[in-house]
């Protein structure tokens, strides 16, 4: 239970927070390559052993970054409001999410790089399986003449691609959300 937790010490939550803060200012300044233990001590103010054993590693401390907007929107999915929350039809839930994910990794790029080329955190797979399983779960629901399993997998596959890092970096985040709604819109499509 979330009550049965030791608080973080003041200190130590400033440190967390300058630490995230660092990382995600090197991300968007110099991009994926940048974020390297030594700069992110720096840019936080930090000593890397303080990074070190607040997250382990360079992929605990990416993963911390990539949970944030992962579990808000798991949040906004299982809760939230409609469209993207439960309520609304399932097309119109999976087109919800889909520009929600679209945001996410347009806003996140430079992060979603560093994470994709970094070892697997162990909570990787956990994650995907959650989006998995609820992309599936709309498709059965809005077409259930398709493998929603695979389709679903095929819809979400573009998001972590080159043509998309390639997209959001020349400019042209809208064009890719534009494209992402487009295929998702005719994958609802009745034939």
């Amino acid at each position: 239970m979330a009550g049965d937790r030791p608080r973080e010490r003041a200190d130590a939550a400033r440190n967390r927070r300058a630490i995230l803060d660092a990382t995600r200012a090197l991300l968007a300044e110099h991009g994926a390559e940048a974020v390297t233990m030594d700069r992110v001590a720096a840019a936080a103010g930090v000593g890397k052993g303080t990074i070190f054993h607040r997250f382990g590693s360079r992929t605990g401390l990416l993963h911390e970054l990539v949970a944030e907007p992962a579990l808000a929107l798991m949040d906004a999915v299982t809760a939230g409001p409609p469209p993207l929350g439960p309520g609304a039809p399932a097309a119109d839930r999976l087109l919800a999410y889909f520009d929600a994910m679209a945001g996410v990794v347009i806003d996140n790029l430079e992060l979603m790089v560093a994470y994709q080329s970094d070892a697997p955190h162990p909570q990787r797979d956990e994650i995907h399986a959650f989006w998995a399983a609820h992309i599936t779960a709309l498709l059965r629901e809005a077409r259930p003449d398709l493998d929603a399993e695979v389709v679903g997998a095929l819809l979400l596959a573009p998001l972590g691609s080159e043509l998309t890092s390639r997209l959001v970096r020349a400019g042209q985040a809208e064009r890719l959300r534009a494209a992402v709604r487009s295929l998702v819109e005719s994958v609802l499509r009745t034939p």
